[in-house]
């Protein structure tokens, strides 16, 4: 128990969550609030938030603080960690995962405004967040880490999401280059890159379905990913266990990229 304390425990830290008021960014929240971060839960939804800071709270009293926040508003950024700061300390870990998909549209039919949104909320965003959060870390003299959350998409493209696809792809290079920059200071930065995971946005429903189906038949695993089963990569990047491990992008997909690499 104790090695594993050493490992995953993170008691004393301050996490940052964005997209947090469902799906993946909740169940990313709850995970490290457990293991003893104390984290501030990010979204637009502030209803949603506020049910989740009550959930977690009731469980682990003071390690959660629900922020309403449009990840896109830079001028948000400075004051809502000033705000977090004087409550606990600078964020120390990061886990920029606020994202959006717009409808599937062909690349020839793909609009202009779904593309600059997508973009802004997936590269833009992430990267004035992490900067915002890291030169802190420096001024401070702290190390720390951020996770992005990135997709197989951005690693191999897909029918349909060239807009995702794109944005997933910078992030994965944006993780790269902010890991070689940062590693002076101690900053760790990793990806978590998922592949069809059961989330609000992908349901039960969608997978039941003609295209779901068609997807999943390239799963090795034959099965949707279950949100539960990114707890351990979570941990694993968030902590002391990854502590040499930097400018990583971990892939979570049930074998999809590995099968689709060669023949189905």
């Amino acid at each position: 128990m104790k090695i594993f304390d050493q490992l995953f425990s993170l008691e004393g830290r301050v996490a940052l969550v964005t997209g947090a008021s469902s799906g993946l960014g909740a169940r990313f929240a709850r995970v490290l609030s457990a293991a003893g971060a104390r984290g501030v839960c990010a979204a637009r939804r502030a209803e949603r938030l506020e049910a989740l800071e009550a959930e977690i709270n009731a469980e682990f009293p003071d390690r959660a603080w629900a922020c309403s926040l449009d990840v896109t508003d830079e001028a948000a950024l400075s004051p809502l960690l000033e705000e977090v700061t004087a409550r606990w300390g600078p964020v120390d870990l990061l886990v920029n995962n606020a994202g959006i998909a717009a409808e599937p549209a062909l690349f020839q039919d793909l609009p202009r405004e779904d593309w600059n949104a997508t973009l802004a909320v997936n590269v833009d965003a992430a990267m004035c967040i992490a900067q915002e959060v890291a030169n802190r870390l420096i001024a401070a003299g702290k190390g720390g880490s951020i996770i992005n959350i990135a997709s197989v998409l951005g690693l191999s493209g897909g029918r349909r999401m060239a807009e995702y696809a794109v944005s997933k792809g910078a992030l994965i290079q944006l993780t790269r280059c902010m890991a070689v920059d940062l590693a002076e200071h101690g900053i760790r930065v990793n990806a978590i890159a998922p592949g069809a995971f059961e989330t609000e946005m992908l349901t039960g429903e969608f997978f039941a379905d003609e295209e779901g189906q068609e997807l999943i038949r390239h799963v090795a695993f034959g099965r949707p990913g279950q949100p539960e089963e990114l707890d351990g990569v979570l941990l694993l990047l968030a902590g002391n266990a990854s502590s040499y491990m930097s400018g990583t992008v971990v892939v979570v997909d049930g074998a999809y990229t590995a099968q689709s690499a060669g023949f189905v």
